[in-house]
């Protein structure tokens, strides 16, 4: 028999109801019994269409973790709240399913880190992206040997014009930053996942505003985009302890036609190589002194698994995680891991911001 689960919902904005709660609502014997936002009003809308009759509906997370029976808490606020909620969540004896990235600042994911290994509570950050199936074939070719020694990677999140405008996304303070932040931490997620590698060395980043009329074309409308204090477009230069290096482009906003979807990713290996991008993957290698491609055919967006039915990368990431808490797994993503990708976008912003590259210890 399937364990019982009882979930809140803290944030019940665009992520919540394009996300999490549609893949929650699928998962078996798993109650959402309680929601909270700030916006009373989109509370009550989740509760009515996702709740139990008797959940309850808050403005104040805290009233949300006082609900002793709540098991699990997914947090799906602005970046700036992150971190505050979910090792509130922890210290509350709840599991944390916590949206990307995984906080606004490196020393908050840090926290987040140490409050899991205190307490006991099993934490993830969603980056479904690795959930895709093309993810799961990559990383099982590079993990038989196929790529070799991956010493070269470009991680890829470039928009011509996608500069989304709702909500606070246009707010430094509440979500720390632009494209870095918000697009290009499923890509470094991604790349870094699939290589296996968590040790930088240095950075070297450069973001920039640079666009005259950024809002013409944008595919969210003009409103609040040409006023917006953050960046359009940034590149990073990672170098890794044991000296692979990886590239990082990222854009809302760039007067290019070569755009790539986020979760885009090229690894460069000795026997090898292969790339996923835009949700396509294609191997490259030498065979009988000759350079061969070859495109694998994963079926795309679905992922095939649970008696052969295809889900959504979002819909394996949300029955991954609850698999994890019913059979004391260790989640696909760990917050050790999400807290590497943090500190390398902020070393990115704080290398642009001093012209200065950035090592690790």
């Amino acid at each position: 028999m399937v364990k019982k689960l009882k979930a809140g919902i803290v944030g019940c904005g665009g992520i919540a109801k394009g996300k999490h709660l549609p893949c929650m609502e699928d998962i078996e014997n798993l109650e959402i019994v309680a929601f909270c936002d700030l916006i009373i009003e989109r509370a009550e809308w989740a509760k009515e269409r996702y709740g139990t009759p008797d959940a309850i509906v808050c403005t104040d997370y805290k009233e949300l973790l006082a609900i002793e029976d709540i098991d699990v808490v997914h947090v799906c606020t602005p970046n700036k709240e992150h971190a505050e909620i979910s090792i509130a969540a922890m210290k509350a004896g709840k599991d944390v399913m916590c949206e990307k990235p995984m906080a606004k600042s490196a020393a908050d994911a840090k926290l987040m880190v140490e409050t899991a290994k205190e307490t006991g509570r099993k934490l993830t950050v969603g980056y479904q992206h690795r959930h895709k199936a093309e993810s799961i074939y990559a990383k099982k070719f590079i993990e038989d040997g196929g790529l070799g020694e991956i010493y070269y990677a470009k991680c890829l999140a470039v928009r011509r014009r996608g500069t989304p405008n709702w909500g606070v996304f246009l707010n430094k303070e509440e979500q720390g930053g632009g494209p870095v932040i918000d697009i290009a931490t499923h890509s470094l997620d991604l790349c870094l996942y699939l290589m296996d590698n968590y040790e930088p060395e240095m950075v070297v980043g450069k973001t920039h505003k640079k666009i005259e009329h950024p809002e013409a074309a944008n595919m969210w409308g003009d409103d609040g985009v040409s006023t917006s204090e953050l960046e359009e477009a940034a590149c990073g230069f990672i170098r890794m302890k044991n000296g692979a290096t990886i590239i990082l482009e990222t854009s809302w906003a760039l007067n290019t036609i070569n755009t790539v979807e986020e979760g885009s990713c090229e690894l460069c290996g000795t026997k090898g190589g292969l790339q996923i991008i835009n949700n396509r993957l294609t191997i490259n290698y030498a065979k009988y002194d000759k350079l061969s491609t070859e495109e694998v055919d994963t079926g795309n967006r679905g992922v095939a698994f649970y008696a052969g039915k295809k889900y959504t990368p979002p819909q394996a990431e949300c029955m991954s995680w609850y698999d994890c808490l019913r059979n004391d797994k260790t989640p696909v993503v760990t917050p050790e891991q999400a807290l590497v990708v943090s500190q390398i976008l902020e070393a990115i912003y704080v290398s642009s911001e001093t012209g200065k590259p950035v090592f690790f210890e």
